[in-house]
């Protein structure tokens, strides 16, 4: 018997979900239904509460709660079905896992009756995420509903944050719950394991602010955990950092924890990073490592990463640290009120003037190089100068950037200038091409008043072209710039540079015709190849009223420098085809 659709369905298990989730503060859900999910589905039908996303793929779900989570703060949540519909999110946990994205993914699962005989659409949700989540668990009884959603939602943002599962059969789903019971709401779980006594704690915070002030050539190191901890971390870290008068580099995770226009930041670090950076790492005698995790993009060779350094390693996660590199210091704990502390600390200790003087001398000189020159086309657009036109033109705008993965996401970080955190949205620890759109349109729901822009990549977007038509039904006026090279970009420069030319498989002969495809979509749409007119054709995409995809055809050739090789240090640094900057 069908209920009347002035009724609400019984108060079941799947309810009680929604209700826990509510009382927990979600308001937005990144999902696709199907057969297992349906219970859910329909007690969302009757719940004004939730505003449901519907994507067209369950991975952009997951990449969608990732740039929600990212650029608000708060946990993204996903509602999958079962089977394909779970195993589809394998991408966007594994994802959420490496970097440290708090996201929630629910999945329905068939009815207990039927787990074990290879059911339509079963599969063993559990076993499959195990290994890309933080924590997952299967719910067997509509009494645990309440308690075990509260505990997944909060876990996703507990200790190190991360994705977390649950699987939902659907039978537990349409079971009748307790009419008296409501959704549980409990205190963030907090993970001890590792975790340093006060006293321990206190002499660390010691010995790192005595390193601090007698260091000559310091360097602070932050990583994306500055951006997880939360805007006020950033800013103690930047106050430390100011006060020190020491320079600054930060992971590509990290951009934005500290003012990229302060004359203390040296850009970012690693293959892709400045000349500066990475000398100045290179031959620091003190690296301060906040919330970063010694990724080995960042570390180079290993036997040559930072040889002459003491290394302070600031981190929530305990396994992450001596994990890659020994840490003279460990600090287990949240940035925020261990850099809070750290910073107090170094303001009792006196502090010779000028001790730090000579070291800047030389970094200037690193400096001085000029790492990212260069000259713009009268012919062809570069990549530099489309990265640099776009910087220019969000200078002083309510600007949240996501990137796919490629040659692209490597100028991106280099010639966009972030001041603040939680504006710059990219795929680090798992390099996900087709991240960029899906991650927009998160952050678009979650900042609705906010310009958000995907800088992605030919071979990128095809990855999830289809959320374009997400991004038309849910009225999230996204822009994508396209930097357009007819190639994977990244696999063609490392063909050519380290495989003696041998373009295997990296030319995309076929790419479709990105503005009418964008327009069959309901885009507004547009090409550019003439750099005489890229400044006006940006500025037609950002003040578009609706989603906008700007195709830039840029040189197909260019190459991403400077550049340190996998396998090579800090002191050897590709700043051309030809050119190599070496210091011993």
């Amino acid at each position: 018997m069908n209920t009347p659709q002035n009724e609400s369905p019984a108060f079941n298990g799947a309810r009680l979900m929604l209700e826990t989730l509510i009382a927990n503060g979600v308001d937005t859900i990144f999902g696709y239904p199907g057969g297992a999910v349906l219970p859910l589905y329909d007690a969302l039908y009757s719940e004004p509460r939730i505003h449901h996303v519907l994507v067209r793929h369950e991975q952009a779900a997951m990449h969608a709660a990732e740039g929600y989570a990212r650029s608000t703060g708060r946990p993204g949540v996903v509602l999958v079905t079962s089977g394909p519909g779970m195993a589809n999110t394998t991408s966007g946990l594994l994802d959420a896992l490496c970097d440290s994205i708090p996201v929630l993914c629910i999945s329905g699962q068939v009815a207990t009756s039927a787990i074990g005989t290879d059911a339509f659409q079963e599969c063993d949700a559990v076993g499959i995420s195990r290994p890309v989540t933080k924590w997952n668990a299967q719910i067997k009884r509509v009494e645990d509903v309440a308690a075990m959603t509260a505990k997944a939602y909060n876990m996703t943002a507990a200790g190190r944050p991360g994705p977390v599962l649950i699987d939902f059969p659907k039978d537990i789903q349409m079971a009748q719950a307790p009419q008296e019971q409501e959704g549980d709401v409990i205190e963030p779980a907090v993970n001890t394991a590792g975790q340093m006594t006060s006293s321990v704690m206190q002499a660390a915070i010691k010995r790192a602010a005595s390193l601090i002030a007698n260091a000559k050539r310091p360097v602070f190191y932050g990583g994306g955990g500055l951006i997880n901890s939360g805007p006020d971390a950033c800013e103690v870290f930047s106050n430390l950092v100011s006060y020190t008068g020491a320079p600054c580099t930060l992971t590509l995770m990290g951009l934005g924890a500290f003012p990229a226009n302060d004359k203390q930041f040296v850009g970012m670090l690693g293959m892709h990073g400045t000349l500066e950076a990475n000398l100045a790492m290179h031959h620091a005698d003190l690296i301060v490592c906040i919330g970063a995790r010694f990724d080995d993009r960042i570390t180079g060779r290993l036997s040559d990463f930072c040889p002459h350094a003491v290394k302070i390693h600031l981190d929530i996660d305990p396994a992450s640290i001596d994990k890659v590199v020994r840490a003279d210091v460990a600090l287990v704990g949240d940035c925020y009120p261990v850099l809070k502390s750290l910073f107090n600390e170094v303001k009792m200790l006196e502090r010779e003037p000028g001790l730090i003087d000579d070291w800047w001398t030389r970094i200037e000189k690193w400096r001085g190089a000029n790492c990212l020159a260069f000259t713009p086309s009268d012919d062809v657009i570069l990549p530099q100068h489309l990265l640099a036109t776009v910087n220019d033109l969000i200078d002083g705008r309510d600007v949240i950037v996501s990137t796919d993965v490629g040659q692209h996401q490597m100028w991106a970080a280099q010639y966009l200038k972030f001041r603040e955190p939680n504006r710059w949205l990219t795929s680090g620890g798992a390099g996900t091409m087709g991240y960029g759109v899906p991650a927009a349109i998160g952050a678009q729901v979650g900042n609705p008043d906010s310009l958000v822009v995907c800088i992605s990549g030919d071979a990128s977007v095809l990855m999830n072209i289809q959320e374009l038509s997400t991004a038309i039904q849910h009225e999230t006026p996204i822009k994508v710039i396209l930097c357009n090279n007819r190639h994977m970009g990244m696999v063609r420069q490392w063909q050519e540079l380290i495989h003696e030319g041998r373009y295997s498989h990296s030319y995309n002969a076929s790419i479709p015709d990105f503005v009418a495809l964008a327009t069959a979509f309901g885009w507004g749409a547009a090409t550019v190849s003439d750099p005489l007119q890229l400044e006006d054709a940006i500025r037609d995409c950002f003040d578009y009223d609706g989603p906008y995809f700007l195709n830039v055809e840029v040189q197909p050739q260019e190459n991403c420098f400077p550049m340190m090789p996998a396998g090579y240090g800090h002191q050897q640094v590709m700043l051309s085809e030809d050119t190599w900057y070496v210091e011993e």
